[in-house]
C-alpha cells in the first residue's frame, strides 16, 4: 500500500493481504497476480525453455488443477479461488447467527471478486459475476457491501473495522463515489441484506479455524442456479469472467 492509493483501494488491498496470509497454498488466475502488478508467469522461463519457439496460447494451464468439463461453483472454490477461508468463515458466522440462507449465500460469495478476479472495486465485480445465478437481492447486496463496510450501523452492532483504523487511521474519509453509493444503499429496500454481509464479514481472520466447503452444499444447491453447460460455458453476461478464471492465458 502507498499514499497514492485511495481509502477504498487500501481497504481492498488490506483484505487481499489478510486473505493471502490465511492460506499458505494459493491457486489463482493470472488476473489475481495482475492486481498486484505482477506480470510474471509462474514457471514461465522453464516452460519456454522446454518449448522453444512456442508462444502464448489459450487453453488448459498445466500449472493449475484440471477443471471438470462443466465446472460448478464448488469446483471454482476448490480449484481456482485460492484463499477462500475468509468466505467460508463469514458464511459459517452467518449460519451460527441464524441468518436466512439468502444472507448465508451472499456471505459465501461476497468477496469472490477480490479472491478470484480483480482487487479494485471487488463488490461491483463480484456482483456481476454471480448476478445471473443468484437472487437479485443477493447480487445487489454484494455490490452494496463494498460501500457499507466504511460506515457503522449501531442498530445491528456494526462498527468501523478495527483493522481499518489500525492500518488507515481514525480520520478516514471514503472516496466521494463510495459516499454516494452508501447514501443510495442506505435508502434501498435491500439495505439490510447488504449490511448483514458486513456484520458477518470476518475482518480478523482466524488461521486456526477450518471450515469445509461441503458445509454449504445444500445452501449452494438451493440458492445458486448452476448452468447445465458449466460456469463459463453458458450464455450469461458474466460467462467470460468465469472462463477467464477457468482457462487463463498461458505461455507454451
Amino acid at each position: 500500500m502507498n499514499d497514492a492509493m485511495s481509502l477504498a483501494e487500501r481497504a481492498d488491498a488490506l483484505e487481499h493481504k489478510m486473505m493471502r496470509e490465511l492460506d499458505a497454498i494459493i491457486v489463482k488466475s493470472r488476473l489475481f497476480n495482475l492486481a498486484d502488478g505482477d506480470t510474471s508467469i509462474p514457471n514461465g522461463p522453464a516452460l519456454l525453455a522446454q518449448n522453444p519457439g512456442k508462444h502464448m496460447l489459450m487453453g488448459d494451464d498445466p500449472r493449475l488443477p484440471k477443471m471438470p468439463e462443466r465446472p460448478t461453483l464448488m469446483d471454482f472454490f476448490k480449484f481456482r479461488f485460492g484463499p477462500a477461508n475468509h468466505l467460508l468463515q463469514s458464511a459459517r458466522h452467518a449460519v451460527r447467527a441464524g441468518m436466512d440462507e439468502k444472507i448465508v449465500m451472499a456471505c459465501l460469495v461476497h468477496d469472490i471478486g477480490v479472491i478470484g478476479f480483480i482487487r479494485a472495486d471487488h463488490g461491483y465485480w463480484g456482483a456481476q459475476m454471480v448476478a445471473p445465478y443468484v437472487d437479485d437481492e443477493v447480487a445487489w447486496a454484494i455490490r452494496g457491501h463494498q460501500a457499507l463496510r466504511f460506515y457503522p450501523d449501531e442498530s445491528v452492532g456494526y462498527s468501523y473495522p478495527e483493522s481499518y483504523i489500525k492500518n488507515f487511521g481514525a480520520d478516514y474519509r471514503p472516496d466521494p463515489y463510495i459516499e454516494e453509493e452508501y447514501k443510495r444503499a442506505r435508502d434501498h429496500k435491500w439495505y439490510m441484506t447488504a449490511r448483514l454481509i458486513t456484520v458477518h464479514d470476518i475482518y480478523s481472520f482466524d488461521p486456526n479455524v477450518v471450515v469445509e466447503l461441503e458445509e454449504f452444499t445444500d445452501v449452494i444447491g438451493r440458492n445458486f442456479k448452476q448452468p447445465k453447460e458449466g460456469l463459463g460455458w453458458d450464455s450469461s453476461p458474466s460467462a467470460h469472467m468465469w472462463r477467464t478464471l477457468n482457462r487463463p492465458t498461458r505461455y507454451l
